[in-house]
């Protein structure tokens, strides 16, 4: 048996202690997009879980844009949460000619109400290229706290992989109870979101 530095504890086969609680993902929902202006989950986020995960695969855009979320507290009928983000990103291209790990201060939030990108640049349209990954969205239905979120995502343009990391929160004490989905020109050509809940 070891202990790891933050105090928890491995079993000899580096498993972990079976008292340390580790959640499971409840499916929820699932959408496909096809040709979609955006795709929004409007129910099933409430107080039953303490966080909600999204994971958003092969999105591809109809036009070269920026893969984009908001949330809302009246049920989807505005989506304009006030945010305080903070988005870096890495890059690497497929002929190994460049690199680099960079703060895309053109991409986070200072108290906006804007749709917050969830990567720092455009995912490509060629007929390979889209966007995969995940937003995990944390006590949304609290009217004590602000929302905070974390999504990394990985997306393909111009022969450039970019893992891409965006965090923040929506500086709001209303539960928040809907998430809009959208790209920041065009439409969703195809992909699929799934909505869990973490037990």
């Amino acid at each position: 048996m070891a202990v790891v530095s933050n105090g928890t504890t491995l079993i000899d086969n580096g498993a972990l202690d079976p008292a340390v609680p580790t959640g499971s993902l409840i499916l929820l929902s699932t959408q496909t997009a096809s040709a979609s202006a955006n795709i929004s989950f409007t129910s099933g986020i409430d107080s039953t879980y303490d966080s909600y995960v999204f994971k958003f695969i092969n999105i591809h855009p109809a036009s070269g844009s920026i893969f984009q979320f908001n949330m809302s507290t009246d049920g989807g009928s505005t989506y304009a949460v006030t945010k305080t983000t903070t988005v870096f990103n890495a890059i690497h291209n497929e002929s190994d000619t460049a690199a680099a790990l960079t703060y895309r201060s053109g991409s986070d939030l200072a108290q906006s109400t804007a749709f917050q990108d969830l990567r720092s640049g455009n995912t490509g349209s060629g007929a390979d290229e889209c966007i995969s990954g995940f937003l995990t969205l944390f006590n949304p239905a609290s009217t004590t706290y602000v929302k905070h979120f974390i999504s990394r995502s990985n997306n393909l343009e111009n022969a450039y992989s970019a893992d891409s990391y965006v965090a923040g929160y929506g500086n709001t004490t209303s539960a928040i109870n809907a998430v809009r989905f959208q790209m920041s020109s065009g439409n969703i050509d195809d992909g699929i979101i799934k909505l869990y809940g973490v037990k």
